[in-house]
């Protein structure tokens, strides 16, 4: 008989749904609380978490200017945004005024071909700021192909280009930065988590910027950081209490 349990990763993923769908019901009185809010989920699989270290990030990124493609890789490193959120970004999706990205769209292959869709869910659409170094390297890649109105188009068919080019592509300047880490795609996105959650920005800006569903899920997600920073907040008032006494 075929298996059909789901896994405690699907299971999460749809409580996350429903529960968002009915905190909705919940702040417009169609139902008095959530029900959802009090489930028992299957615990979550903590899975190693590859990022770059920070004293390769110039490497890796000059091997992204000698590549030709410094614009998109810097842009991740400072957004950490899906890869097909980024490959499906057009120059429209930039407000150089304001300077902010709207995220409302991403691309996949879908029967072998690149399609771009709507989020799975409302959270994914979002208005980030950017800052200004990468307002300007984007400026320099538009001004590359001015009528072309995506962001980064492939070189070769002028088109979207596919996540998993991407992907290969990242391997590539990995490999030409020297860096023998086996890092994925997904760690540049955990990369700008990591660095801004260390930088002191608040879990609820980095929740909102990534497009995670909650505050508490972006917590749970870089628990190997904030422990650190609380070790470190520790013994920061040990020393402060210490001398005041």
């Amino acid at each position: 008989m075929k298996d059909l349990s789901l896994s405690a990763k699907t299971i999460r993923g749809l409580h996350a749904m429903l529960r968002q769908c009915l905190d909705q019901a919940v702040q417009e009185r169609l139902i008095p609380y959530n029900p959802a809010a009090g489930c028992k989920l299957p615990p979550k699989e903590k899975k190693e978490m590859h990022t770059l270290p920070a004293e390769k990030i110039s490497a890796y990124l000059s091997a992204a200017d000698e590549h030709g493609v410094l614009p998109m890789f810097y842009l991740e490193l400072t957004t950490g945004i899906r890869r097909g959120e980024l490959v499906a970004l057009l120059w429209d999706d930039l407000d150089l005024e304001n300077q902010t990205l709207a995220i409302s769209k991403s691309a996949g292959r879908i029967n072998g071909e690149v399609k771009v869709t709507q989020p799975k869910t409302a959270n994914s659409v979002r208005t980030i700021y950017l800052p200004q170094e990468t307002i300007d390297l984007l400026i320099q890649e538009h001004s590359k192909h001015p009528s072309n109105p995506i962001m980064f188009p492939s070189p070769v068919t002028s088109k979207l280009y596919g996540p998993d080019c991407i992907g290969r592509l990242h391997k590539t300047l990995l490999k030409k930065a020297g860096i023998t880490e086996n890092i994925p795609f997904l760690g540049l996105r955990h990369t700008f988590a990591t660095l801004a959650i260390q930088q002191g920005v608040d879990a609820k800006t980095v929740s909102s910027i990534l497009g995670h569903y909650s505050a508490g899920f972006t917590l749970d997600t870089y628990t190997h950081v904030t422990g650190e920073m609380q070790k470190e907040a520790a013994q920061r008032m040990g020393s402060f209490i210490a001398q005041a006494v």
